[in-house]
């Protein structure tokens, strides 16, 4: 059950696409609104968190100043759900399995844009996040280098047979060969999905099923911190909650267990920026180690804020529920959100700054 796989086929193909144009979406970002939406247009396009938050550490280490960088972080916490998104989608012919899948998939959707309402006016006025990673980054600057490069498994596990996939596509122009390996991606995902719902609902009965379910957790605090070692592990966000939702759509797991795995699964994909960062010396050490500790704290913060209220606890599943409820009805509105919430408006009000 290697789903990292064909999430490696797809980066390699967006890659190609995208390429040194990832960069340049962050370069007319002085408006904090536009930073917002280039930060989930950039996640959506490049669909890794990881990936965008060390170029924009990389970007902060070259110049970019902070504020400006503070709303791409956000953004990019709401455009990696894109993923489970999709994947929720593979289980779209079995109508009572879809209809959890698209609720476990949508519920990260819900806490992270719940996250950004609440965080994002306090931030444009009172500098929390900046104030709080500022004091975070002085403390940690002057640490040794550390890397997580030679730690990650999953990589080593798929590297051969992702090679292979690129190398069978090499002869193509850069952006076919890139458009073929996203294509494969997709249905990759799809089919991984497919099969890993069947597989769950084998192989999850009796002692199985309550390892799994004292794994992720019986309450809030235990989910969180499953999924955050988790995706620390797979040095993904995208993996983890990629992979609960045929779980969830198995039955294997409820929401409720699925809400605070996906909240983990936020804290755990910023240890690598953190750790980036610590790459950085001379004078932009504290700017880069300071921008990373924003995502940082906007994930735990959230977090907190969100679960600590009991009105906020019930907005993400309230509307992650009324969605998949929509959806199972009619499979239309599934794609109009994919496209609404990814595409259409990122990119619409992205332009709509840019005029005025």
């Amino acid at each position: 059950m290697q789903l990292p796989l064909p999430y490696r086929c797809r980066a390699g193909g967006e890659s190609k696409v995208a390429g040194s144009e990832a960069r340049a979406l962050f370069a007319f970002s002085e408006n904090p609104f536009m930073g917002l939406m280039v930060g989930i247009a950039a996640t959506a396009l490049i669909q890794s968190s990881t990936a965008v938050t060390a170029i924009i550490v990389a970007l902060v280490a070259g110049g970019l100043p902070v504020p400006i960088a503070v709303p791409m972080i956000m953004g990019s916490n709401m455009g990696t759900t894109l993923t489970s998104s999709i994947v929720r989608l593979g289980q779209v012919a079995v109508k009572e399995d879809f209809r959890r899948a698209y609720a476990a998939a949508t519920i990260h959707d819900g806490f992270n844009l719940l996250s950004i309402l609440i965080f994002f006016p306090l931030e444009l006025l009172f500098h929390p996040l900046q104030k709080l990673a500022l004091l975070s980054a002085n403390l940690l600057v002057g640490g040794t280098d550390v890397s997580m490069s030679d730690m990650n498994f999953m990589a080593t596990l798929t590297r051969p047979v992702v090679n292979a996939i690129r190398s069978s596509v090499a002869g193509l122009p850069d952006v076919a060969s890139g458009l073929v390996l996203i294509a494969i991606g997709l249905v990759m995902i799809v089919a991984s999905v497919y099969f890993v719902g069947k597989l769950m609902k084998q192989l999850m009965v009796g002692r199985a099923r309550e390892l799994l379910n004292t794994a992720i957790g019986r309450g809030m605090l235990s989910g969180t911190a499953a999924g955050t070692l988790i995706t620390v592990i797979v040095q993904s966000s995208t993996t983890t909650t990629s992979l609960i939702v045929p779980l969830a759509g198995a039955g294997v797991v409820t929401l409720w267990q699925v809400y605070p795995f996906t909240l983990g699964a936020n804290i755990g994909t910023t240890l690598t920026a953190i750790l980036a960062a610590t790459a950085v010396s001379g004078t932009m050490a504290v700017p880069a180690m300071q921008i990373a500790f924003v995502h940082f704290w906007f994930s735990v913060l959230g977090v907190i804020v969100v679960l600590g209220i009991p009105f906020l606890r019930s907005l993400p599943m309230m509307f992650a529920q009324w969605l998949a409820s929509l959806a199972t009805q009619r499979k239309i509105y599934a794609v109009i959100y994919l496209l609404a919430l990814f595409v259409v408006v990122p990119l619409a009000l992205i332009f709509l700054s840019a005029m005025i």
